[in-house]
Parts: structure tokens; C-alpha cells; sequence
């Protein structure tokens, strides 16, 4: 291809990716270093028979002049990612000198609302993230050895969690884990325990998020898998069948090798989709026992007060955090491409 064509051919992708992807990061990072300006105050003294007051009262036309000169803001450098609702140094640093124990340090620092929402964004990511790998390709290796008048019937109901879009899903899981819910009624019943509810405890609600992660997302690692397994050379598995291979062994040094670079794949996709999850805690109002990244963000921009700052900050410290969690993957991806080429 001459330099001419592939200029004109990748053009419109790299001008999408600069207004869409570049431009935008570029604001969120800008606005994340300042902080609206505080309002203008004067002080009008106000004399009667009886004495004399000094009264403070908002300058408006003064403060609409000052916020439309300098709309960003007051620059204030890191001042709002070191602030409390972020990494919280100081109060890290007061909890470190205070606590007697690390158990109680450690208590101290989730109560801070950035490392309360880390603590659940990993936890959910990390957990959810292997077992949808691993439940994808079962399901993958159950259906591809079904006979093929059930396989279409088979791939439409697994991918129907996938279908449904995550809100909807885990609002109709909300209502089954309800007391008055088949879930919950269920269990009410099997732990002899009319009071019993999995939304009261924040264990149960972060393992009821967890489930419904993988519910959801287990359809998606699957039909990669499927549609892997369906390039897998056939000879290969003979050659492993005639050698006195057994099931697990031609799944692991047959069929997991070639279906590699699609793990890496689901991998990554995984990765990013779960550490910044937000629908499931809406879906299932765990907002009292379980917030992220993504949820600190929307709270951040709703009500009345949008705190444009402190979204931007947390938005940053999310783009960073996905950054981290996608580095090793990368490079080993990286390194698996230098060594075939």
C-alpha cells in the first residue's frame, strides 16, 4: 500500500480517535487540576437605633465576571486528587499514627470513600474476570460437543443474560433476592430464618454482585470461545486421541494453546468492562454496601452541586487504574508477537 493510500485510508480513523478518545482525556485531565471559584463576598454594614451589623451577601455580578474570565477555574495542582473524597494523604497519614493495629488501620482507611470503592471495583474485578473465562469455556466445550439440532437451541439461551442489557438484568435479580422474591423467599425458608435478607449484610451484597457479573458476562467469553473451537484443527485432537490423551489432557495441551490468544482477548475486554462497573450497583441500590469508581463519578456529576473537579479527578485515577490492570496483558502480548514475528 503507498504512503498516499494508507494516509487517506487510516485518516478518518485517526481523526476519530482524536476527537472521541484524545480530546476528551485531554479535558478530564485539565479540569481535574482546577476548582470552581468560590463566590464573591462583600460585606455591607447596616446601622439602626439599636446598633450596627456587618451583613456578608454573594456579589453575583462580581462572581459572574470572575467564572466567565476563567471558566476552568482555580488552579489548584494536585490539591484535588490528595483531597478526602480521593487518595485522602492526610487523613492516611492521621489514621497510620492513630491506629494500634493494622486491622484498625485498615478499617480507618475503608471508611474513606475512594478506597471503600477501589477495595470493591478489584474485588469484583479480579473475581469476576477468571471465572467468566473459566465458565465461558466450559460452556463453550459442553456446547461444541452437543449434536447439532440442539446447538442453535443451546447458544440462543446461553447468550440470553448477555442479551439483556445490565440494568434490566440486575433489577430483575434485585427483585428475586427481595424477601418477597423466589431467591429470597427460598432462602428464608431453607434457614429456617423469616428475617433473612441478602441486602441487609454487605458481604452477601458484594457476593449477590460478584454472581451477577458472572451471569451476565459468561455468555460473551463463551461464543469467543465457541467460535475458537470451531478453527481448532481436528487432526490435532485425533493425533491426541490415538496417543491415549484423556479428555482434560486434550482440552488442556490441545485445546486451551490454540484458544490462547482469544483468552487474552476476553481477558482485556474483561478487565476494563469490570473495573469500571456502575449498572449492577444502580440495578441492585448497593450504593450502602458497595460503590466504585464509575458510581463515585455519576454521584459526583448528579443533584444540584456537579462537582466537575472531583469527577475529573476520579475519572483520571480510573483511566490509570485500567492502564495498571491492562499493562502485564499487554506485555505478554507484546512479547508473543516479538517471538513470532
Amino acid at each position: 500500500m503507498k504512503h498516499k493510500t494508507f494516509f487517506w485510508f487510516f485518516a478518518p480513523t485517526a481523526l476519530a480517535m482524536l476527537l472521541f478518545i484524545a480530546l476528551p482525556i485531554i479535558s478530564i485531565i485539565t479540569q481535574s487540576f482546577y476548582t470552581p471559584h468560590d463566590a464573591v463576598l462583600i460585606e455591607t454594614k447596616n446601622c439602626d437605633p439599636f446598633g450596627c451589623k456587618v451583613e456578608t451577601s454573594i456579589d453575583q455580578n462580581a462572581t459572574a465576571e470572575l467564572r466567565s474570565s476563567k471558566p476552568l477555574g482555580k488552579f489548584v495542582g494536585f490539591d484535588i486528587f490528595l483531597d478526602r473524597s480521593h487518595l485522602a494523604t492526610s487523613e492516611i497519614a492521621s489514621a497510620w499514627k492513630k491506629s494500634n493495629s493494622m486491622s484498625a488501620f485498615f478499617g480507618s482507611v475503608q471508611n474513606l470513600p475512594f478506597y471503600r470503592a477501589i477495595s470493591f471495583t478489584l474485588t469484583y474485578t479480579f473475581s469476576v474476570t477468571p471465572a467468566v473465562i473459566l465458565l465461558g469455556l466450559l460452556i463453550a466445550l459442553g456446547v461444541n460437543s452437543l449434536h447439532r439440532h440442539l446447538k442453535g437451541f443451546v447458544i440462543f439461551f446461553s447468550l440470553l443474560p448477555f442479551i439483556v442489557s445490565p440494568l434490566v438484568g440486575s433489577l430483575v435479580l434485585f427483585w428475586m433476592i427481595d424477601s418477597r422474591g423466589i431467591i429470597g423467599s427460598a432462602l428464608q425458608v431453607l434457614a429456617d430464618n423469616p428475617n433473612l435478607s441478602l441486602k441487609a449484610s454487605t458481604g452477601l451484597t458484594w457476593l449477590m454482585l460478584i454472581i451477577y457479573g458472572i451471569w451476565h458476562a459468561a455468555p460473551f467469553a463463551f461464543v469467543i470461545f465457541y467460535a475458537g473451537l470451531q478453527t481448532l484443527p481436528k487432526d490435532q485432537l485425533e493425533s491426541a486421541m490415538i496417543d491415549g490423551a484423556t479428555r482434560f489432557q486434550q482440552v488442556r495441551y490441545v485445546v486451551v494453546p490454540h484458544l490462547m490468544p482469544l483468552v487474552t482477548f476476553v481477558a482485556l475486554i474483561q478487565l476494563m468492562d469490570n473495573f469500571r462497573v456502575f449498572e449492577p450497583i444502580v440495578g441492585f441500590n448497593a450504593e450502602a454496601h458497595a460503590t466504585s469508581l464509575s458510581w463515585i463519578i455519576f454521584n459526583d456529576l448528579g443533584g444540584e452541586t456537579r462537582l466537575m473537579s472531583s469527577a475529573s479527578a476520579t475519572s483520571v485515577l480510573t483511566i490509570l487504574g485500567v492502564a495498571i490492570l491492562l499493562t502485564p496483558v499487554l506485555i505478554r502480548t507484546w512479547r508473543e508477537f516479538r517471538v513470532k514475528v
